[in-house]
């Protein structure tokens, strides 16, 4: 009989069923990008900087700016000067930059990416777009990914995660 509880028991706990949660994910993704065009333009700004010793302006001009209107220039004034006091030591210096236009339109056209036209003053930064030409991607049921390079200014990722959760 004790043999015959041993068999059964035995039997028993082979046909209890094993407790196991699996969780499988397959996570895939494409990104595909295209840079867009970008532009910068800062407007430099007329100066006039007049420095010196022992120099008298009084028989003359002082160096000044006129007034910047669009399409013409600042109108700038050199300095008209005389030594102060003959045979001794003098310094002048007179710099002048003149500064941009003043702009009518800040606007930049772009087509295929490219930046077409840009008012371009003192100081400018340029960021050509991308061009999409051929891009593509894609992930078939395998899991292969396929992608076709476009052309400048283009990021093509493809990606596939596979998860396997034994609890």
């Amino acid at each position: 009989m004790t043999r015959a509880f041993l068999v059964l028991g035995i039997t028993l706990a082979a046909a209890l069923p094993a407790k196991a949660d699996i969780t499988h994910k397959i996570q895939s993704s494409i990104q595909l990008t295209v840079d867009g065009a970008a532009s910068q333009a800062t407007r430099i700004g007329s100066t006039l900087a007049v420095s010196g010793s022992n120099i008298d302006f009084s028989s003359g001009s002082v160096p000044a700016l006129g007034t910047l209107t669009s399409g013409s220039a600042v109108g700038y004034t050199p300095g008209d000067y005389a030594i102060k006091n003959a045979g001794e030591a003098f310094s002048y210096s007179e710099s002048f930059i003149e500064g941009d236009d003043a702009a009518t339109s800040t606007s930049v056209t772009t087509s295929s990416g490219n930046v077409d036209s840009l008012p371009l003053f003192g100081s400018n930064v340029v960021q050509s777009g991308g061009v999409a030409g051929n891009l593509a991607g894609s992930i078939d049921s395998g899991g292969t990914i396929s992608l076709t390079a476009g052309g400048a200014g283009t990021t093509a990722t493809g990606q596939v995660v596979t998860e396997i959760t034994v609890d």
